[in-house]
């Protein structure tokens, strides 16, 4: 191996990788660790957009394809498959959260967000709502687990949406979903606004 050089993976080596290894639903990332092959120009953008050398990529089955394939590690982002691992930018969360159900009320309540890739997750235990502030302009920056450390941020119009479903509770407004309640913010905060 000595005088060669290491060549990094093309998204397209990456694509026919993964279509070989996948079989129905998700791939089993979290059993691949094959050793890093540097990094890609590959890059999702705030709003969920993939760039590919400042380019978005606009073919719908790949983005699915790769967004089906992200690990996050001490902080960073990967696409894996069984033999390579390349890392990618991440603006913000590899998902946004464009949409929600929500059945029941109170207690009861059951939110389930849907990605712009198409990903479920119900909130509740296992899918934790957390929310933080923008340090610049202290607007609220809503997350949901989507599967594996990976968030989804929750679009504007959802938030909005779904934070009419709130409630106050032990001195917080926030929500129920699957028996769990999320804080969005202190009670006393909203009644002096």
């Amino acid at each position: 191996m000595s005088g060669q050089k290491a060549v990094t993976p093309s998204p397209e080596s990456i694509a026919a990788s993964v279509k070989v290894a996948k079989d129905k639903g998700l791939p089993p990332v979290h059993l691949w660790n094959p050793p890093f092959s540097g990094d890609l120009d590959m890059r999702i953008a705030r709003d969920g957009t993939w760039f590919y050398l400042g380019s978005p990529i606009e073919r719908v089955g790949l983005v699915k394809l790769f967004s089906s394939i992200i690990k996050k590690e001490e902080g960073r982002y990967f696409l894996v498959t069984p033999v390579e691992k390349v890392g990618i930018t991440v603006e913000d969360a590899p998902f946004v959260a464009v949409d929600f159900d929500a059945a029941g009320d109170g207690t009861e309540q059951v939110l389930t967000f849907v990605t712009h890739v198409g990903d479920r997750a119900v909130a509740g235990p296992e899918h934790p709502i957390r929310v933080e502030r923008d340090p610049d302009t202290g607007e609220p920056l809503p997350y949901v687990l989507i599967r594996a450390n990976l968030e989804a941020l929750i679009d504007r119009k959802s938030f909005y949406r779904v934070a009419d479903l709130g409630v106050h509770h032990d001195g917080w407004f926030g929500l129920w979903s699957s028996g769990a309640f999320f804080r969005l913010a202190p009670s006393d905060e909203l009644r002096d606004a």
